[in-house]
């Protein structure tokens, strides 16, 4: 069928830039809905998802409906030009009209919103092959999270030289033995310019790095214990010491899926 599979560049969620924008875009219109209608914003869904399905998108050129089955869609806000006014009742079809203008009125403000933090933030940078770049490192949380989440650490690693450029804004890395489980193509947004051609690495790359740039973390011991009180339950709360690759890091977990995932440890952390 002449299909061609184009991999996403690496710890870069933006890449699905389609799908993203949209979950954003619905936030906002969905942000908006409750302050206009309150408590009552579930009962206009409906109506939310008629006005985005049924409103041009400039990606595609045409409203998604009209993408989907080949037509445009015969709205609401049609009904008076038909003769149907009087057969659904004036004041429904003037309710109705002015609820679909109010929505697409909010989903426009949400879309020029999200494309003005969009812009903001965005910096035109371009590379050569041969130069060298430091890597960003990803910053999650939890056990297993990365390898320097703590404020002091660096931030980046590398620095890495480029071999290829792969599309405008993506390039591919050459990385170290230890890393060849990496995707070698990152986002231009992780990549920061080397000025010092002959510097060595920044950041120390633990041996039991994993691909999702975590390294393995083991319980040492509970520290503290304490409820989360929500409105109609407890959770048992634990402050745990983790050991991760020789440095210690403390988070907050859930006592239930401490005593699932490290059963014999949390036994014997209870029995002393």
């Amino acid at each position: 069928m002449g299909t061609k599979v184009h991999l996403s560049t690496a710890y870069h969620p933006q890449t699905d830039g389609q799908s993203e924008r949209t979950i954003q875009t619905l936030e906002d219109l969905l942000r908006m809905c409750v302050l206009d209608w309150g408590g009552h914003w579930a009962d206009h869904l409906s109506l939310v998802e008629f006005a985005y399905n049924n409103s041009f998108q400039a990606s595609i050129g045409m409203a998604p409906f009209e993408a989907l089955y080949g037509r445009p869609c015969r709205t609401p806000l049609c009904w008076t030009q038909v003769g149907e006014r009087s057969m659904y009742g004036a004041t429904y079809v003037q309710e109705t009209t002015e609820k679909v203008r109010v929505v697409r009125l909010n989903m426009k403000e949400a879309q020029d919103r999200q494309k003005s933090y969009a812009d903001r933030r965005r910096r035109e940078l371009e590379f050569q092959v041969g130069d060298r770049v430091y890597l960003k490192m990803a910053m999650l949380r939890g056990p297993n999270r990365s390898i320097a989440e703590n404020k002091l650490s660096p931030r980046f690693m590398g620095p890495f030289p480029v071999v290829e450029r792969v599309g405008p804004l993506a390039y591919r890395l050459e990385l170290p033995e230890i890393m060849k489980a990496f995707h070698k193509v990152f986002h231009v947004s992780m990549l920061r310019k080397c000025l010092h051609p002959t510097e060595e690495l920044v950041a120390r790359i633990p041996e039991d790095l994993q691909p999702d740039l975590t390294v393995p973390a083991v319980p040492m011991r509970i520290l503290e214990r304490r409820e989360k009180v929500l409105r109609n339950k407890r959770i048992p709360l634990l402050r745990i010491l983790w050991d991760c690759s020789g440095s210690t890091e403390e988070t907050w977990e859930p006592e239930a899926k401490m005593k699932l995932k490290f059963r014999k440890w949390f036994d014997k952390q209870v029995e002393e």
